[in-house]
């Protein structure tokens, strides 16, 4: 069917959750993170730690994807991926990117934008030996971002790949790892009646504060 026939105008999700306060929210947006995240997995919103990752390439082109959350804290928000991919290549370029959280159950979004930098290789090292086998193993046989002649061609990489390495005390591949972005500004999204949305953005300020602002929907 034709998109023109799906009369997209039409549709429309009005928004019923209670609202946001700016006396409700934590300090500390990385805490406040924290308590939004903790509800959406016990509404059991699928993916919960799914995040829409968007870079920038070096024709100034963006790039959106989506990634998983992995590490969450003082530090920022941390993922791991190929260093050798279209994302490791977008950040080696420029490191500034943008984060997007949608948990439709709660009728909830977070953006966030920041300063992007790898993790220490220990921290990689940690995280990957704690991957099922089977994804440590794709790790080595998929050249992320790589033209694939087809299915089968993937498929017998992995094949070999598991045939050569074995299944335990696998080595990480050095063109793997992390990555955490350190935020500059964290804005909480939650839907209201009427596309009056309550919108509340935080501004770093200094090494440890925070400006908060309530933002028009």
């Amino acid at each position: 069917m034709a998109l023109s026939l799906l009369r997209l105008s039409t549709l429309r999700q009005e928004y019923s959750n209670r609202g946001l306060r700016r006396a409700e929210l934590h300090p500390d947006p990385i805490k406040q993170f924290g308590v939004w995240l903790a509800e959406a997995i016990a509404r059991e919103a699928v993916e919960p730690n799914a995040m829409t990752l968007a870079t920038v390439d070096e024709a100034g082109q963006p790039w959106t994807r989506t990634v998983l959350l992995k590490v969450c804290d003082e530090r920022g928000f941390g993922f791991f991926t190929s260093y050798d991919g279209a994302k490791g290549r977008h950040l080696a370029g420029s490191s500034r990117a943008a984060i997007t959280f949608w948990w439709a159950p709660l009728e909830r979004q977070v953006n966030i934008t920041g300063q992007v930098a790898k993790t220490s290789a220990e921290e990689s090292d940690e995280y990957f030996h704690s991957r099922p086998i089977n994804s440590q193993l794709s790790a080595w046989a998929s050249r992320q971002s790589d033209v694939l002649a087809n299915r089968e061609e993937l498929e017998r990489k992995f094949a070999e790949v598991r045939e050569l390495l074995g299944n335990k005390d696998l080595p990480r591949p050095e063109t793997w790892g992390g990555y955490r972005l350190w935020p500059e500004t964290i804005e909480f999204w939650q839907g209201r009646a009427s596309r009056l949305h309550d919108r509340f953005r935080y501004t770093r300020a200094g090494d440890d504060g925070w400006k908060v602002e309530r933002l028009s929907p």
